[in-house]
């Protein structure tokens, strides 16, 4: 099969390289994914898991990319709960070959059906952002109707999720960015838009819930923000910011069949709207990638038409 494959962990995009692997074979409780569409968050080369194993083993050339739809061509022994011919979506396991690839092996419990009328640029469009958003705003963070939520890079990937998200639930959303994002930031439903580049930040105040994906300085300001018994919530790593009287979570995404089936219902029903940059082909992934003016948005590598 093709693949695109990490050569030189150091030389980030450049170090890629369009290359044929042999096909994957499931292991107990994997399925086979024909992948149509593959997404790529453009910092995942820094992630050890994208480029060693669980010993942290350098397994270059290693195959990047984490988000996928599908079909699924293949099931491992006692694999349960998908069928081959199932159009899929959902993430791949951290520390395998990835997406970026015409077939990938993939456990089953990491995927959910991807309902016919949803296309597979969309469905490869959501699992990272989606399930970032909902874990942050729901699992972590337990927000309810009524609640104030700070937003921060709100026209971004994640942010763009977190706001919709938290809007439907009925929380008061205000959302940070440049001054040139306002409008995106409005329009993805945000009821405030708030200029990090003027400092604008000193004007919030009593916030319940801070969702952060920058960290340093901003997530230390943002803490002071935060009114009793609220929550800071990072997906930027360990933080020392904390509210005075609060709590402060970090985490890292985990695939789950049940959210992946909630957030496209809310696309197929159009609560919940994408955030799509580059779409380029397999062939052209590496060369959309070194771009030097990128796209906003959610990279999608169109693996097959």
């Amino acid at each position: 099969m093709k693949a695109i494959a990490v050569v030189d962990q150091a030389a980030g995009t450049a170090g890629m390289r369009l290359v044929e692997r042999p096909d994957p074979r499931p292991a107990i409780n994997d399925v086979v994914v024909e992948v149509h569409a593959s997404g790529f968050t453009w910092d995942e080369l820094t992630w050890p898991p994208t480029w060693t194993d669980r010993l942290d083993r350098d397994r270059t050339p290693s195959i990047p990319g984490h988000e996928l739809a599908g079909v699924v061509t293949a099931l491992g022994y006692g694999t349960t709960g998908l069928s081959v011919g199932q159009r899929v979506f959902g993430l791949a396991d951290w520390y395998r070959d990835g997406t970026l690839a015409e077939y990938v092996a993939v456990e089953a419990r990491n995927l959910a059906p991807l309902p016919g009328d949803v296309d597979f640029t969309v469905g490869a469009s959501l699992p990272m952002p989606g399930l970032t958003a909902w874990q942050g705003l729901f699992v972590h963070g337990h927000l309810q109707a009524g609640q104030s939520v700070l937003a921060h890079g709100a026209a971004g990937v994640v942010g763009s999720m977190v706001t919709q998200l938290a809007r439907e639930a009925g929380a008061y959303v205000i959302g940070t960015g440049r001054a040139a994002d306002r409008q995106a930031v409005l329009d993805f439903g945000a009821n405030e838009f708030v200029d990090l580049e003027n400092d604008a930040l000193k004007d919030v105040r009593g916030v319940d819930l801070v969702f952060d994906i920058f960290g340093g300085d901003i997530a230390k300001r943002s803490a002071g923000l935060i009114r009793a018994g609220g929550a800071l919530v990072t997906i930027a790593g360990p933080t020392e910011a904390r509210p005075s009287d609060g709590l402060a979570i970090d985490f890292v995404v985990e695939s789950d069949r049940a959210q992946l089936g909630e957030i496209v219902q809310r696309v197929r029903d159009g609560r919940l709207r994408t955030n799509i940059g580059t779409v380029a082909t397999l062939d052209d992934a590496i060369a959309a990638f070194n771009r030097t003016e990128r796209r906003k948005g959610k990279a999608i590598i169109r693996v097959r038409p």
